[in-house]
């Protein structure tokens, strides 16, 4: 199975820290994101990564280089940031024969059980299948409501006025058929230009194990304090 791990963007709300090493190599008690990613990608059986980045390229090459351990992985640099769904459909060819894929945000640090969510998927195939999980800022986020049955009724991005506190965790299942709901224009974003197309068309997986988006320096600082380690 191949994971999309997206990992461009250019970590501003992580300043100074991203000035001169990119978001995805920030380490978290002294192992950096990355690497943390592609152990969890090895137990959940990913033996296939393409990574996209825009600054800093030559570091994560070394970084895969030393921790890939058998795991492929490809680096696609982007100098103009294409959006994050930009990236899924500029690199369509590497998923064609794959009937799904994950798709992951590299900012977010997890031990999400991904055996389990791919189980969740497999048993009823919506077109995606999103991690979820319950947060205190709503308006900040990409947020669902589901039926009694798990199925994404909406997806509203960053809502003004948020249905529920459930969020998208920054993981996700995909079939070629989320491909297909990109619109042809770049930059293109998951959240604001995909997501909400496919309501009605998704499950969500309620995610309980830890997780935390890295993108600002409070949780960067809390990660620190609280990873228990995969």
């Amino acid at each position: 199975m191949k994971a999309f791990l997206l990992a461009a963007g250019r970590g501003t709300r992580l300043r100074p820290l991203t000035d001169s090493i990119p978001k995805c190599l920030l380490p978290i008690r002294g192992v950096p994101l990355l690497e943390i990613w592609l152990d969890l990608c090895r137990k959940a059986g990913i033996d296939e990564v393409l990574i996209n980045i825009n600054a800093h390229a030559g570091q994560v090459t070394d970084c895969l280089r030393q921790s890939s351990n058998g795991l492929r992985a490809r680096m696609v640099e982007e100098p103009e940031l294409l959006g994050s769904a930009g990236t899924l459909i500029a690199n369509r060819e590497w998923v064609a024969s794959e009937e799904r894929f994950w798709v992951f945000y590299a900012d977010v640090l997890t031990r999400a059980d991904l055996n389990s969510m791919r189980r969740f998927h497999d048993e009823r195939r919506p077109v995606t299948t999103l991690g979820v999980c319950h947060v205190p800022d709503p308006s900040r986020c990409g947020i669902v409501t589901v039926t009694e049955d798990d199925v994404v009724r909406e997806f509203v991005e960053k809502p003004k006025h948020p249905a529920s506190s459930l969020a998208f965790a920054g993981l996700m299942i995909a079939t070629r058929q989320l491909l297909d709901a990109i619109p042809a224009k770049l930059p293109a974003d998951i959240g604001y230009d995909v997501l909400p197309r496919l309501s009605g068309s998704m499950l969500a997986y309620n995610i309980s194990e830890y997780l935390i988006d890295i993108g600002t320096i409070a949780n960067y600082e809390a990660a620190q304090n609280t990873w228990p380690g995969l």
